[in-house]
């Protein structure tokens, strides 16, 4: 029976777990086993881990693989990606190819501003408050230049600060809007920082402004957070070829494929239900990237999704077309990346990947970035279009539905030359290992 603790977060790694299998499992022994059969070796390697969150009792791991072949703004590119689900890796792998003989990716970050916000209550006259932020504003940027200082040198910092009036969302709701330039770092610690600099400075001001009545000065901070919604931080990746060179065989014409592909991408623009599974299967190579790279996949999850909204209506992130004979298909996306502080500092994985990708700055990783989306998509919607989804990605799938039946390495091997010409199904695989083992 489950039962409450008090204290958790101050024992021990090794008494969090005696708890944790005393309490939850049947065999403790054996969940113990499994936790610690998880942990790195390398003493130094798992307090480093251990301490990159809180109440760590074991290692979650994930597979690291590589996506060669990327051409992008004709430099090759190795893309690593961490990611559990088969046929990711294997379909951008073969779009990069297939891409690297017809000119490759291009790409290009079109604006990298990011924001924040101070949210705030006023209950008083929208004119003084106007007032006193033209007021105020100089000092606002003037007490944080100590947060800033060192961003500034490099070139960011703070772009701007607007009042934002929100009143007709909520009664007496506004806000401080603030854009940043944060370079390579994603910047959420320094945006916070900021953002709280300014809610107290804020404050203070307001205590003192002489055209505020007694009322209007308790200006009452609701909170100051960055935004994970960055439309003005957007990078641009497409790939193009004459339409005859978009067929590989003579099973369809590139003119009936890039028909075919124009219209898929057209049904994910209009219909919602198909442009969530769509916008998901590019986002199976933007996540596995930016988990490789120690950036906030939920972060960016969130952002683009919103981005996919922004029109009022969930809709494709991806475009396509034909013209003068030259199919084109693009991405405009939302990508809020870092490659200096949080973990790609600390991670020995991350700063591998980092290093395979030639050491790139946050723009660079952008535009790496959202070629693998634009590669997944690509490999998704070819495939649908023409074989079907579930050919390849079954028989990538075949290994994991052999592992959960615990076949031999015979078996495998056996069973893996079979279903080179056999349709892999959960039930034909169980069938033909059962006559196998007869």
């Amino acid at each position: 029976m489950s039962k409450s603790i008090a204290g958790f977060s101050k024992l021990s790694k090794s008494k969090k777990i005696d708890w944790i299998v005393d309490t939850y499992f049947l065999n403790a022994e054996n969940a113990k086993g499994i936790l610690k059969q998880y942990w790195n070796n390398n003493d130094k390697l798992q307090q480093l881990h251990d301490e990159f969150i809180e109440n760590t009792i074991t290692n979650y791991y994930l597979p690291l693989g590589v996506a060669p072949n990327f051409l992008i703004n004709d430099r090759l590119y190795t893309i690593p990606m961490a990611i559990e689900e088969s046929s990711v890796v294997a379909a951008a792998s073969k779009a990069a190819k297939f891409w690297l003989e017809r000119g490759g990716f291009k790409t290009k970050v079109i604006s990298t501003t990011k924001i924040g916000q101070v949210h705030f209550i006023y209950k008083g006259d929208f004119k003084k408050l106007k007032q006193f932020f033209s007021q105020v504003k100089p000092k606002l940027i003037e007490d944080t230049e100590a947060i800033t200082k060192n961003m500034r040198k490099r070139g960011g910092g703070i772009l701007d600060i607007e009042l934002r009036d929100k009143t007709s969302d909520i009664d007496s709701y506004y806000q401080l809007h603030t854009a940043f330039e944060t370079l390579d770092a994603m910047g959420a610690n320094f945006i916070n920082s900021c953002l709280e600099q300014f809610a107290k400075t804020f404050k203070n001001e307001a205590l003192l402004f002489e055209l505020f009545s007694e009322r209007e000065k308790e200006i009452d901070i609701v909170m100051s957070i960055l935004s994970n919604y960055v439309p003005d931080c957007l990078v641009r990746a497409e790939v193009s070829c004459h339409v005859e060179d978009l067929s590989e065989d003579n099973t369809i014409s590139g003119k009936a494929l890039a028909n075919k592909f124009i219209q898929a991408v057209n049904i994910a623009e209009v219909e919602p239900y198909r442009a969530v599974t769509h916008n998901k299967g590019i986002m199976n190579g933007i996540d596995a990237v930016v988990l490789a790279t120690g950036n906030d996949f939920r972060a960016v999850e969130a952002g683009v999704h919103a981005y996919a909204s922004r029109h009022g209506s969930y809709s494709s992130l991806t475009h396509a077309k034909v013209k003068d004979g030259v199919f084109t298909f693009w991405m405009e996306i939302p990508l809020a990346l870092g490659t200096v502080g949080g973990l790609t500092g600390l991670h020995p994985l991350v700063k591998l990947a980092l290093e395979l990708l030639h050491n790139p700055s946050a723009k660079e990783l952008m535009q790496i970035v959202a070629v693998a989306g634009l590669a997944q998509n690509f490999a998704a919607l070819r495939s649908l279009t023409t074989t079907g989804i579930q050919q390849g990605h079954m028989k990538m799938h075949l290994m994991n539905i052999l592992n959960q039946m615990e076949a031999n390495d015979a078996e495998k091997q056996t069973l893996t030359e079979h279903f080179k010409t056999n349709t892999v199904t959960h039930s034909a695989v169980t069938k033909a290992l059962n006559k196998l083992r007869v």
